[in-house]
């Protein structure tokens, strides 16, 4: 009974107020309906704590919220009734962006990198271009390897073939075959992935 009428007292007292304090409107990319754009007319509750109040008119959340120097933010939308938490609007978004940042920050991109060889690719060039896919697999990265043929070497994929096996064969320690060699018009391609450290 004394909560009640401490309540409807809250509800007159900021329906009456000419200066309603109005919190966290200004803050850039809000995702959430928060306190007077909330008007639905019945809410399920939850308190700042995470205990459940129930369901409650809209204005009788707002002015809990109120109470507690607090926001009323509509955290489930889709819900019948839609389901709103008490809580500090601006700390919740500045956790959020925190977040997302750790999140960005841990994630790392794996780029393709290409290597071109061709059939008759000398012992030299064939290392060093071992040697360059060993330094993309440290780096984590994709390779893409490929042989371009010229005018007659079309009648002899066979002879690509060759190369791509030995290629991936010189770059077992480092790396695994995530598509073989496959010829696709002029070009023969196969890609490689690196070796997962267990």
């Amino acid at each position: 009974m004394c909560t009640n009428i401490f309540l409807c007292l809250c509800i007159i007292f900021l329906s009456k107020s000419s200066k309603v304090r109005k919190r966290c409107l200004t803050i850039a990319n809000k995702e959430h309906q928060i306190n007077e754009e909330i008007t639905d007319k019945e809410v399920r509750l939850i308190d700042s704590d995470g205990s459940q109040l129930g369901v409650v008119s809209a204005a009788e959340a707002l002015a809990i919220a109120a109470g507690k120097d607090l926001d009323l933010v509509k955290i489930a939308p889709q819900s019948q009734p839609p389901v709103c938490k008490v809580m500090d609007y601006g700390k919740f978004r500045f956790d959020q962006i925190k977040r997302a940042k750790e999140q960005k920050k841990n994630q790392r991109v794996v780029d393709t990198k290409e290597i071109k060889l061709s059939l008759g690719i000398a012992d030299n060039d064939f290392n060093t271009k071992v040697k360059h896919a060993f330094r993309f697999f440290k780096e984590g990265d994709k390779v893409k390897v490929s042989i371009r043929f010229r005018g007659r070497e079309m009648g002899h994929p066979e002879l690509g073939l060759e190369v791509m096996q030995r290629f991936a064969q010189a770059c077992e320690e480092a790396g695994t075959v995530e598509k073989a060699a496959k010829l696709e018009g002029r070009q023969m391609l196969m890609f490689l992935v690196p070796k997962v450290n267990k």
